[in-house]
């Protein structure tokens, strides 16, 4: 597997912890608005807010990709929401992995606070699908490296 860095460069071993998942198959569009939503909680309600989209009881706002999207009743200052639920997910297994390398530093997970969460697009996979006259279209899937850094506050 290559050798990734990580966008935030501030990092300090004895004050951040850090995780992240490589070429992950989740939307990069859900994945982005899903990583604005739990920027800066603290660990334990950023848990909360995802195993709550994953039961359909909160949605997350969508304040990029919101054209066709519903509006939900109980946002706050972003009318259009959805609930992503394979992206919260693979957020929730990534809060884990979080939560373990905090443990491992000796930090408090009580005052563990997200600062820095970002989603991007990775590789591109490349299908076809054929179709008449020797012809075809092209499916493509695009990944997801996810990144989460935390602080104690």
């Amino acid at each position: 597997m290559a050798d990734f860095s990580y966008s935030f460069h501030n990092f300090e071993k004895n004050k951040h912890v850090r995780a992240s998942l490589r070429e992950v198959q989740i939307s990069h569009k859900h994945a982005r608005e899903v990583a604005l939503a739990v920027r800066g909680m603290y660990l334990s309600k950023a848990r909360e807010f995802l195993e709550n989209v994953v039961k359909l009881k909160q949605p997350v706002a969508y304040r990029r990709y919101k054209n066709q999207v519903g509006h939900k009743s109980n946002l706050q200052g972003f009318p259009a929401g959805r609930f992503p639920v394979k992206t919260s997910k693979e957020f929730l297994r990534l809060l884990e992995n979080l939560e373990a390398n905090a443990e491992y530093k000796g930090m408090d997970l009580d005052r563990l606070k997200l600062i820095h969460v970002s989603a991007y697009p990775g590789v591109k996979i490349e299908r076809f699908t054929p179709r008449a006259f020797g012809s075809n279209t092209a499916k493509n899937n695009t990944l997801v490296h996810v990144e989460i850094v935390g602080m104690e506050k």
